[in-house]
């Protein structure tokens, strides 16, 4: 049985057709990453997950039973970091934890030991205008992952860090994915990134967008900090052949 199943999903805005017919699954575990171009409906894909949108057509399922409207599967990091501007970054962090009713004081010992791992040791007490945007992005990431949900949806996690911590929260997200095992739908726009993290990969066309290729991932874990294997080099010039496909931009 899949943790994650959409079938024949249409969506509008307005009378302007999103997604057309889009069917994807995500098995128990499996990290799937979702390709695209830009504005393509990659993140509407993760809003009709959470609920914050209802998909015109078609059936979501989770774990074999439909979508209920209910947000208790998922961990959402979208692609702003969304903080609380009046609380400070360790209060900003154990939100998810306070809200499934973790007592506040229980909830700042469990995150503690983790602000040196993504980088924001020092930080704790300052509130999200005191840090750079890259730092606000880990935070936000941080807080995604403590929430320790079934389901993690990552909504281009990495985009506001710096080249060196990009590649040091890539290898961190990856070795807690091997240790804990959560199904993962991370969108990028990193054809890299998608070919060093994922199982499998689904690229969507222009909108309205439609799954216009599914690819597996052949190396073994893990990948980051490896030379990649022929395959998977021949993975990554096929996936950006595909996209440059889809706009039109051979040069």
């Amino acid at each position: 049985m899949s943790a994650l199943e959409l079938s024949n999903i249409g969506l509008s805005f307005g009378g302007t057709p999103v997604l057309d017919d889009v069917s994807m699954h995500v098995a128990q575990g499996e990290f799937v990453s979702i390709l695209g171009p830009s504005g393509c409906g990659k993140s509407s894909l993760l809003r009709l997950l959470t609920g914050a949108l209802t998909p015109g057509r078609g059936e979501i399922r989770v774990g074999g039973a439909p979508l209920d409207g209910s947000p208790r599967a998922f961990a959402f990091m979208p692609q702003r970091d969304a903080l609380m501007p009046w609380r400070r970054i360790i209060d900003n962090v154990i939100l998810g934890l306070e809200i499934q009713g973790m007592g506040r004081a229980e909830a700042r010992a469990k995150v503690r030991p983790l602000f040196a791992t993504f980088g924001l040791d020092g930080f704790e007490h300052r509130y999200p205008a005191q840090l750079s945007g890259g730092m606000r992005q880990r935070a936000a990431l941080m807080r995604t992952i403590l929430q320790d949900r079934p389901v993690q949806l990552l909504d281009e996690p990495f985009g506001a860090l710096d080249a060196l911590t990009r590649a040091e929260m890539q290898r961190w997200l990856e070795h807690r994915w091997r240790d804990a095992r959560w199904t993962t739908i991370l969108v990028t726009h990193d054809v890299r990134e998608a070919v060093a993290l994922s199982d499998r990969i689904y690229v969507l066309s222009p909108r309205p967008a439609r799954i216009i290729a599914e690819f597996e991932v052949p190396d073994r874990r893990p990948r980051l900090g490896r030379t990649l294997s022929p395959e998977a080099v021949r993975l990554e010039a096929e996936l950006l052949d595909t996209l440059l496909t889809q706009t039109g931009d051979r040069s």
